[in-house]
């Protein structure tokens, strides 16, 4: 129990973002976490050896069910966005989120798990099931296209 209570501190968050970049929903990407969650804690689920790379292909499993399931398809709000930038420029966020959204998903899964989670790319490439190469790839092709699309917003250094 207690290792369920850190896996969700620690990866909580990124879980979340992860479900909602297959779903524009945040309340519901917030519950495809909350259920891979409980089904650990009630034990309907054995704990995995690697953990962390069960939680990504959990959600992102159960998120697609969500999403095929959708009867309809909610419009994006713009109040519901993972992001705040530190400048308090909401523009910048809205633009991550909707670049990281627009990135393929095999890029975008890689930069989550990364980038939010911090996992090696050797824990990557666990979680999707690829050589660590492939994972490293789709983690520089999905940074790029990110740092491209996201250039109106970076300040030139002095």
């Amino acid at each position: 129990m207690d290792e369920v209570g850190r896996l969700c501190g620690q990866h909580g968050p990124a879980l979340v973002l992860y479900a909602r970049s297959f779903l524009w929903d945040m309340g519901v990407a917030e519950d495809v976490v909350h259920g891979v969650f409980l089904k650990l804690l009630r034990g309907q689920v054995a704990m995995p050896d690697v953990p962390v790379a069960y939680l990504y292909r959990a959600v992102r499993n159960t998120a697609l069910n969500a999403r095929r399931d959708e009867s309809r398809k909610a419009s994006f709000d713009e109040r519901d966005c993972c992001f705040e930038s530190v400048t308090g420029n909401r523009e910048a966020a809205l633009a991550l989120e909707s670049a990281l959204r627009d990135l393929p998903c095999e890029q975008r899964e890689v930069l989550i798990m990364r980038v939010w989670s911090q996992m090696t790319l050797q824990e990557v490439a666990a979680a999707t099931g690829v050589p660590p190469d492939t994972a490293a790839s789709r983690y520089r092709y999905g940074l790029a296209k990110l740092r491209e699309r996201l250039k109106p917003f970076h300040k030139e250094s002095p």
